[in-house]
Protein backbone atom coordinates (compact mmCIF):
# COMPACT_ATOMS: atom_id res chain seq x y z
CA UNK A 1 0.00 0.00 0.00
CA UNK A 2 1.38 3.46 -0.61
CA UNK A 3 0.14 6.47 -0.23
CA UNK A 4 2.01 9.15 -3.04
CA UNK A 5 6.18 8.28 -2.64
CA UNK A 6 5.61 6.56 1.22
CA UNK A 7 4.80 2.70 1.78
CA UNK A 8 2.75 2.24 4.55
CA UNK A 9 2.56 -1.59 3.65
CA UNK A 10 5.78 -3.22 2.18
CA UNK A 11 5.58 -7.20 1.15
CA UNK A 12 3.66 -7.88 4.15
CA UNK A 13 2.24 -11.75 3.53
CA UNK A 14 0.18 -13.76 5.74
CA UNK A 15 -2.05 -16.47 5.51
CA UNK A 16 -5.06 -17.80 8.27
CA UNK A 17 -6.31 -21.28 8.56
CA UNK A 18 -10.15 -22.03 9.14
CA UNK A 19 -10.84 -21.94 12.49
CA UNK A 20 -7.67 -20.02 13.75
CA UNK A 21 -7.28 -16.81 16.09
CA UNK A 22 -4.92 -14.84 14.62
CA UNK A 23 -3.55 -11.45 16.15
CA UNK A 24 -2.25 -8.66 14.40
CA UNK A 25 -0.11 -6.45 16.78
CA UNK A 26 2.06 -3.48 16.08
CA UNK A 27 2.87 0.13 17.46
CA UNK A 28 0.29 2.99 15.95
CA UNK A 29 1.39 3.43 12.49
CA UNK A 30 2.81 0.05 11.58
CA UNK A 31 -0.48 -0.29 9.26
CA UNK A 32 -2.59 -2.77 11.42
CA UNK A 33 -5.41 -0.81 10.35
CA UNK A 34 -4.39 -0.75 6.92
CA UNK A 35 -4.07 -3.97 6.11
CA UNK A 36 -7.62 -5.09 8.32
CA UNK A 37 -9.38 -2.70 5.70
CA UNK A 38 -7.87 -3.60 2.87
CA UNK A 39 -8.65 -7.13 4.00
CA UNK A 40 -12.00 -6.16 4.38
CA UNK A 41 -12.59 -4.60 0.93
CA UNK A 42 -12.83 -0.74 2.42
CA UNK A 43 -9.38 0.17 1.16
CA UNK A 44 -8.29 -0.57 -2.18
CA UNK A 45 -4.91 -2.06 -2.24
CA UNK A 46 -1.35 0.05 -4.86
CA UNK A 47 -0.33 -3.51 -5.67
CA UNK A 48 -0.08 -7.31 -4.58
CA UNK A 49 -2.60 -10.09 -4.40
CA UNK A 50 -4.87 -10.36 -1.82
CA UNK A 51 -7.66 -13.45 -0.82
CA UNK A 52 -10.54 -13.31 2.00
CA UNK A 53 -12.51 -16.76 1.14
CA UNK A 54 -10.81 -17.10 -1.70
CA UNK A 55 -12.10 -13.79 -3.35
CA UNK A 56 -10.17 -10.49 -3.81
CA UNK A 57 -12.49 -8.29 -1.34
CA UNK A 58 -11.60 -5.47 -4.40
CA UNK A 59 -13.73 -7.29 -6.56
CA UNK A 60 -16.28 -9.23 -3.84
CA UNK A 61 -20.03 -9.13 -3.85
CA UNK A 62 -22.91 -8.73 -1.73
CA UNK A 63 -22.97 -12.58 -1.31
CA UNK A 64 -19.45 -12.95 -0.16
CA UNK A 65 -19.87 -9.44 2.14
CA UNK A 66 -22.70 -11.98 3.76
CA UNK A 67 -20.40 -14.41 4.86
CA UNK A 68 -17.61 -12.09 6.96
CA UNK A 69 -18.28 -9.89 9.96
CA UNK A 70 -16.68 -6.57 10.99
CA UNK A 71 -16.29 -4.92 14.40
CA UNK A 72 -14.90 -1.57 14.05
CA UNK A 73 -13.59 0.10 16.56
CA UNK A 74 -16.47 2.60 16.43
CA UNK A 75 -19.58 3.31 14.41
CA UNK A 76 -22.45 5.30 14.18
CA UNK A 77 -25.44 4.39 17.08
CA UNK A 78 -29.20 3.88 15.91
CA UNK A 79 -30.21 5.19 19.90
CA UNK A 80 -33.53 4.70 19.28
CA UNK A 81 -33.73 0.83 18.82
CA UNK A 82 -34.06 -1.76 21.34
CA UNK A 83 -31.21 -4.10 21.67
CA UNK A 84 -32.76 -7.04 20.97
CA UNK A 85 -34.81 -5.61 18.34
CA UNK A 86 -31.80 -4.20 16.26
CA UNK A 87 -30.10 -7.34 16.22
CA UNK A 88 -32.86 -9.12 15.23
CA UNK A 89 -33.64 -6.84 12.60
CA UNK A 90 -30.01 -6.77 11.22
CA UNK A 91 -30.02 -10.65 11.20
CA UNK A 92 -32.88 -10.87 9.17
CA UNK A 93 -30.63 -10.06 6.23
CA UNK A 94 -28.58 -13.30 6.59
CA UNK A 95 -29.76 -16.91 5.84
CA UNK A 96 -28.54 -18.54 9.30
CA UNK A 97 -28.44 -15.14 11.73
CA UNK A 98 -27.97 -15.51 15.42
CA UNK A 99 -31.53 -15.81 17.39
CA UNK A 100 -31.16 -12.59 19.07
CA UNK A 101 -32.13 -13.70 22.47
CA UNK A 102 -28.81 -15.74 22.29
CA UNK A 103 -26.82 -13.17 20.73
CA UNK A 104 -27.44 -10.57 23.81
CA UNK A 105 -27.28 -13.21 26.30
CA UNK A 106 -23.87 -14.34 24.67
CA UNK A 107 -21.92 -10.94 24.52
CA UNK A 108 -23.54 -10.44 28.25
CA UNK A 109 -26.45 -8.09 27.50
CA UNK A 110 -29.31 -10.21 28.32
CA UNK A 111 -30.47 -7.31 31.06
CA UNK A 112 -30.29 -4.63 28.46
CA UNK A 113 -32.18 -6.46 25.72
CA UNK A 114 -34.82 -4.36 26.00
CA UNK A 115 -32.92 -1.26 27.17
CA UNK A 116 -32.75 1.38 23.89
CA UNK A 117 -29.18 1.57 22.72
CA UNK A 118 -28.79 5.45 23.25
CA UNK A 119 -29.15 4.46 27.20
CA UNK A 120 -26.17 1.58 27.12
CA UNK A 121 -22.99 2.86 28.95
CA UNK A 122 -19.60 2.91 26.24
CA UNK A 123 -18.71 -0.53 27.72
CA UNK A 124 -22.40 -2.06 26.65
CA UNK A 125 -21.93 0.03 23.31
CA UNK A 126 -19.14 -1.91 22.90
CA UNK A 127 -20.32 -5.17 23.46
CA UNK A 128 -23.50 -4.19 21.30
CA UNK A 129 -20.37 -3.58 18.29
CA UNK A 130 -19.12 -6.95 18.49
CA UNK A 131 -22.88 -8.70 18.71
CA UNK A 132 -23.97 -6.67 15.23
CA UNK A 133 -20.17 -7.96 13.91
CA UNK A 134 -21.49 -11.40 14.98
CA UNK A 135 -25.24 -11.90 14.02
CA UNK A 136 -24.40 -13.14 10.63
CA UNK A 137 -22.86 -15.94 11.93
CA UNK A 138 -19.78 -15.13 9.61
CA UNK A 139 -17.08 -17.46 8.54
CA UNK A 140 -14.57 -14.82 9.06
CA UNK A 141 -14.89 -12.06 11.61
CA UNK A 142 -12.85 -9.09 12.13
CA UNK A 143 -12.27 -7.76 15.72
CA UNK A 144 -10.47 -4.42 15.74
CA UNK A 145 -9.40 -3.36 19.09
CA UNK A 146 -13.16 -5.53 20.41
CA UNK A 147 -12.29 -5.27 24.35
CA UNK A 148 -11.95 -1.49 24.42
CA UNK A 149 -14.00 -0.28 27.41
CA UNK A 150 -14.70 -3.64 28.87
CA UNK A 151 -14.47 -4.13 32.40
CA UNK A 152 -12.01 -7.28 33.70
CA UNK A 153 -15.14 -9.62 34.10
CA UNK A 154 -16.58 -8.34 30.57
CA UNK A 155 -12.98 -8.61 29.16
CA UNK A 156 -12.52 -12.25 30.23
CA UNK A 157 -16.40 -13.10 29.05
CA UNK A 158 -15.64 -12.04 25.87
CA UNK A 159 -12.47 -13.91 25.59
CA UNK A 160 -14.16 -16.94 26.28
CA UNK A 161 -17.13 -16.20 23.39
CA UNK A 162 -14.54 -15.60 21.06
CA UNK A 163 -12.68 -19.03 21.61
CA UNK A 164 -15.84 -20.93 21.92
CA UNK A 165 -16.83 -19.41 18.39
CA UNK A 166 -13.17 -20.48 16.78
CA UNK A 167 -13.68 -23.61 18.22
CA UNK A 168 -17.07 -24.78 17.67
CA UNK A 169 -18.27 -23.37 14.85
CA UNK A 170 -14.84 -23.23 13.35
CA UNK A 171 -15.08 -19.82 12.75
CA UNK A 172 -11.78 -17.94 11.65
CA UNK A 173 -10.70 -14.70 13.60
CA UNK A 174 -8.57 -11.86 12.50
CA UNK A 175 -8.53 -9.52 15.52
CA UNK A 176 -6.24 -6.55 16.10
CA UNK A 177 -4.87 -5.06 19.66
CA UNK A 178 -2.77 -3.17 21.77
CA UNK A 179 -3.68 -5.59 24.71
CA UNK A 180 -0.46 -8.23 24.66
CA UNK A 181 -2.26 -10.21 27.69
CA UNK A 182 -5.57 -10.47 25.14
CA UNK A 183 -3.18 -11.64 22.10
CA UNK A 184 -0.98 -14.38 24.03
CA UNK A 185 -4.61 -15.44 25.75
CA UNK A 186 -6.74 -15.67 22.62
CA UNK A 187 -4.49 -16.07 19.35
CA UNK A 188 -3.18 -19.30 18.20
CA UNK A 189 -0.71 -17.13 15.50
CA UNK A 190 0.50 -13.88 16.13
CA UNK A 191 2.22 -11.55 13.21
CA UNK A 192 4.02 -8.61 14.62
CA UNK A 193 3.74 -5.26 12.11
CA UNK A 194 6.01 -2.46 12.64
CA UNK A 195 6.97 -0.23 10.02
CA UNK A 196 4.72 -1.34 7.39
CA UNK A 197 6.71 -5.06 6.97
CA UNK A 198 5.91 -8.48 9.28
CA UNK A 199 8.74 -8.63 11.89
CA UNK A 200 7.26 -12.17 13.22
CA UNK A 201 5.11 -14.40 12.65
CA UNK A 202 4.54 -17.69 14.98
CA UNK A 203 2.57 -18.90 18.27
CA UNK A 204 3.27 -16.66 21.27
CA UNK A 205 5.21 -19.26 22.58
CA UNK A 206 7.25 -20.05 19.84
CA UNK A 207 8.11 -15.43 19.26
CA UNK A 208 9.18 -15.73 22.88
CA UNK A 209 11.71 -18.49 22.71
CA UNK A 210 13.27 -17.40 18.78
CA UNK A 211 13.05 -13.85 19.52
CA UNK A 212 13.37 -12.60 23.67
CA UNK A 213 14.10 -16.34 24.49
CA UNK A 214 16.66 -15.40 27.70
CA UNK A 215 14.61 -16.21 31.27
CA UNK A 216 15.57 -14.02 34.13
CA UNK A 217 17.19 -15.83 37.43
CA UNK A 218 17.08 -13.82 40.61
CA UNK A 219 18.64 -15.21 43.93
CA UNK A 220 20.38 -14.68 46.93
CA UNK A 221 23.50 -15.32 47.66
CA UNK A 222 25.74 -14.99 51.23
CA UNK A 223 23.45 -12.06 51.71
CA UNK A 224 23.72 -10.50 48.01
CA UNK A 225 21.36 -10.56 45.24
CA UNK A 226 22.01 -11.87 41.84
CA UNK A 227 20.17 -11.35 38.65
CA UNK A 228 21.23 -13.25 35.24
CA UNK A 229 19.36 -13.91 32.23
CA UNK A 230 19.95 -17.33 30.23
CA UNK A 231 18.02 -19.05 27.36
CA UNK A 232 18.04 -22.62 29.64
CA UNK A 233 17.31 -21.52 33.44
CA UNK A 234 16.11 -25.24 34.23
CA UNK A 235 19.60 -26.18 33.54
CA UNK A 236 21.39 -23.04 34.76
CA UNK A 237 19.24 -23.56 38.08
CA UNK A 238 20.55 -27.24 38.48
CA UNK A 239 24.46 -25.96 38.35
CA UNK A 240 23.60 -23.34 40.82
CA UNK A 241 22.42 -25.75 43.74
CA UNK A 242 24.79 -27.82 42.79
CA UNK A 243 27.87 -25.65 43.20
CA UNK A 244 26.50 -23.68 45.96
CA UNK A 245 23.56 -26.07 47.53
CA UNK A 246 21.20 -24.64 50.48
CA UNK A 247 23.07 -21.77 50.60
CA UNK A 248 20.65 -20.39 47.36
CA UNK A 249 17.88 -18.08 48.69
CA UNK A 250 14.82 -16.46 47.42
CA UNK A 251 15.40 -18.04 44.06
CA UNK A 252 13.03 -16.89 41.79
CA UNK A 253 12.46 -17.32 37.88
CA UNK A 254 10.53 -15.16 35.56
CA UNK A 255 9.97 -16.85 32.19
CA UNK A 256 10.59 -14.51 28.71
CA UNK A 257 7.59 -13.58 27.87
CA UNK A 258 4.93 -11.89 24.96
CA UNK A 259 6.14 -8.41 26.23
CA UNK A 260 9.51 -9.17 26.20
CA UNK A 261 9.42 -10.66 22.66
CA UNK A 262 7.09 -7.20 21.54
CA UNK A 263 9.17 -4.94 22.54
CA UNK A 264 12.75 -6.42 21.52
CA UNK A 265 11.27 -6.40 17.97
CA UNK A 266 9.77 -3.05 18.08
CA UNK A 267 13.20 -1.63 19.69
CA UNK A 268 14.70 -3.64 17.30
CA UNK A 269 13.08 -2.49 13.96
CA UNK A 270 13.24 0.98 14.88
CA UNK A 271 16.99 0.46 15.45
CA UNK A 272 17.69 -0.62 11.96
CA UNK A 273 15.71 2.24 10.49
CA UNK A 274 18.03 4.45 12.20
Amino acid sequence: MRYGDHDVLRGVSFSARRGEVLALLGPNGAGKTTTIEILEGFRTRSGGRVEVLGVDPAHAGEGWRARIGIVLQSWRDHGRWRVRELLAHLGSYYARPWDASELVAAVGLADQADHRVRTLSGGQRRRLDVAIGMVGRPELLFLDEPTTGFDPEARREFHDLVLGLSRADGTTIMLTTHDLAEAEKLADRIVILNDGRIVADGTAAELAERIAGEDEVRWTLDGRRHVRTTRDSTRFVRELFEEHGDAVEALAVRPSSLEDTYLSLVRGAEEAVR
